[in-house]
């Protein structure tokens, strides 16, 4: 049997006693060894070569930020996976972290949640994500997709951009939203999976980055022109069409796909509200949420497009999507945001001439 071998790091005996009890509990996962902080880190993954590294955040000497940054220098492609507190400074340093090349991050058990069931969902968020980012490498080529019939479609004007992303989102949203024009002329909705303070700091972070304002999703807030809202951790965000206008809803219905906020609740609402006038983007992320959302939006005559699996730090909702014939266009993470400007641009100039010719 293939086993992970994960090394893991921490200047807590406590927490790497508690990852190693819970990699234990798991057949696939082996525990390669540990390191208290970042140069033993350093020279221990020269040692033992591990396939995954979980890192904590804060530690003494070179804390895991700096860890990182070291280790991305050497071994740009090991799979790194951020231990952090939820807290404000664990948060805002993992999103560092995230933009700086970590793969992923599972925030540690808070002492306000009961033990077992904290305990039980860290293991799980943690083992999900160590086998998604080391997947076991299969010999079944993946299906090549069919030729999306909406490709073939008349141009509709496009109203509003729908993104969706997870795993490696914040680095992927960060690489492109900044390129954005402060005249894009729609709004840009995005679920991206998070807990609320992560998301209201991405938010904060791109809104610094970007020319056009970006903030998290506001129940009844009417969407305008050049607008980015991010869906807030633990609430699902859609948008609800009233008479002219559009706006957006917050609701804690029961999670989809394990997620709240889920792609699949925001691309089934735009669907729903806008037709066949949405472009909607599938992000790097683990998992298939998204794909039943994007068959909403194809249904309504909308388009899909997706990154590509080289750019992709795992490319399980892109791949779902492409795997269900739903995806117009691939691309790779540095074409998307150029290619956002150019479909809504163009298709907005050609349905607008198709209106001014047929008055």
């Amino acid at each position: 049997m293939h086993q992970i071998r994960v090394l893991v790091v921490d200047d807590s005996a406590v927490s790497r006693k508690l990852l190693g009890d819970l990699f234990a509990s798991d057949p696939e996962i082996v525990l390669a060894g540990t390191a208290g902080n970042g140069n033993q880190a350093l020279e221990r993954i020269r040692e033992l070569r591990p396939d995954l590294v979980t890192l904590d955040v804060e530690m003494p000497g070179m804390d895991g930020l700096q860890a990182l940054v070291e280790i991305r220098k050497i071994y740009w492609k090991l799979p790194v996976i951020m231990f952090s507190s939820l807290t404000e400074r664990g948060a805002a340093v993992t999103l560092e972290a995230l933009t700086r090349g970590a793969s992923d991050y599972v925030t540690k058990p808070s002492h306000r949640d009961p033990p077992e069931g904290a305990i039980e969902r860290v293991r799980e968020d943690l083992i999900r994500k160590i086998k998604s980012l080391c997947p076991v490498p299969s010999p079944q080529p993946r299906p090549a997709p069919a030729p999306a019939a909406s490709s073939i479609r008349p141009p509709s004007r496009i109203d509003i951009v729908a993104i969706g992303t997870s795993t490696g989102g914040p680095n992927a949203l960060g690489a492109f939203i900044p390129l954005l024009p402060p005249d894009f002329p729609v709004p840009v909705v995005i679920v991206q999976h998070m807990p609320p303070l992560f998301t209201r700091l991405l938010a904060e972070r791109l809104n610094m980055l970007s020319p056009l304002e970006v903030k998290e999703g506001k129940q009844g807030q009417r969407l305008q022109r050049g607008q980015i809202w991010i869906a807030p951790g633990d609430h699902h965000m859609t948008v609800t069409r009233k008479g002219t206008e559009f706006v957006l809803g917050l609701n804690d219905s029961p999670p989809e796909n394990s997620c709240r906020p889920a792609v699949d609740v925001l691309f089934r609402s735009v669907a729903q509200s806008y037709g066949p006038n949405v472009l909607a983007v599938v992000l790097t992320g683990m998992g298939s949420d998204g794909t039943r959302g994007a068959s909403d939006i194809h249904g309504a005559g909308g388009q899909v497009i997706v990154q590509d699996e080289a750019s992709s730090v795992v490319w399980g909702m892109p791949g779902s999507v492409v795997a269900a014939n739903l995806a117009d266009r691939i691309y790779p993470l540095g074409g998307i945001g150029a290619e956002l400007v150019r479909r809504v641009s163009i298709r907005r100039s050609l349905a607008m001439a198709a209106m001014a010719a047929h008055p």
